[in-house]
């Protein structure tokens, strides 16, 4: 069975509280998962070989920034990797739509990773802080779904 690295990009903790949902879910289904609160590019490339799975999760910050605990993954994938053919991945984008920007973050990761050829599994989840109290919570039934395709 594959394993799944679950990197996370969080300012408050909500997409911190969502990967440990996502985790539960999956470790029950008998993945073995790993989260990365402030993921490096070599815990990024343990998962970039065609088996295992790559499960974005990160809020927006400001005006669609990247959390600090993520940024600097995603530029230097961005600078650093380029082609990644081999890579499967799901994204959860966490935002609040009384900004311009919502979700941005989250949708820079996903076509960057589409850019360099990497596979999306599913559809975004796109959590809206205006709409939904409790991210992890409004997340499990996208997650279980998300498993049921990997």
């Amino acid at each position: 069975m594959s394993k799944i690295g679950v990197f996370v990009g969080t300012v408050y903790g909500n997409s911190l509280a969502v990967a440990e949902s996502a985790q539960d879910i999956l470790a029950q289904l008998g993945y073995e998962v790993a989260i990365f609160d402030e993921p490096t590019l070599s815990d990024w490339q343990q998962y970039n070989n065609g088996e295992d799975i790559a499960l974005i999760i990160t809020s927006s910050t400001g005006q669609g920034d990247f959390p600090d605990t993520i940024a600097p993954l995603f530029f230097e994938i961005q600078d650093v990797v380029g082609y990644q053919p081999e890579l499967r991945y799901g994204l959860i984008a966490l935002g609040d739509s009384s900004y311009d920007n919502f979700c941005h973050a989250g949708k820079r990761f996903d076509e960057l990773l589409a850019e360099q050829s990497a596979t999306r599994i599913g559809d975004i989840l796109f959590i809206d802080a205006m709409e939904e109290g409790v991210p992890e919570e409004f997340a499990k039934p996208w997650i279980q779904s998300w498993a049921e395709l990997l």
